[in-house]
């Protein structure tokens, strides 16, 4: 069980670990053991609240494929344990940035002099403008 929030819980049973090789610094030992993490998180069948799936599935992005598994990769670090630790870090940032709830936007009106202000801004340019064209009546 991972603790996310004071009311969110990940179980152990839907999240999924498969270590492959990995690419990058570690000389020999990249061609001999498996330190690269694909961690797999069912977020169909994880025990989430519905707002949070949502968003969830929202933040993902890419990384969702089609049934609803969030796919995540970690090869930076020469270990297994390390690598481990850091998908399991994103995977917990992830869902906590998933049920902090975005707030609300409170429609708000311009003022009447920042109106006012606007306006007579647009009638200088516009002299401006009346003053820079030729004149060919003559």
């Amino acid at each position: 069980m991972i603790q996310i929030t004071d009311d969110i819980v990940l179980d152990d049973a839907d999240i999924e670990e498969r270590f492959v090789r990995a690419s990058g610094p570690g000389g020999q030992n990249v061609n001999k053991v498996a330190t690269a993490v694909e961690l797999r998180f069912n977020v169909r069948a994880a025990a989430l609240p519905t707002y949070v799936k949502e968003r969830l599935v929202l933040l993902a992005g890419k990384r969702m494929t089609a049934d609803g598994v969030l796919i995540l990769d970690s090869r930076e670090h020469r270990t297994q344990a390390q690598n481990r630790g850091a998908a399991h870090a994103r995977l917990i940032a992830l869902v906590q940035r998933a049920a902090t709830r975005p707030k609300r936007r409170r429609p708000t009106k311009p003022r009447a002099a920042a109106r006012e202000q606007r306006l007579a801004s647009k009638k200088r340019r516009s002299a401006v403008k009346k003053l820079r064209t030729v004149d060919d009546s003559e």
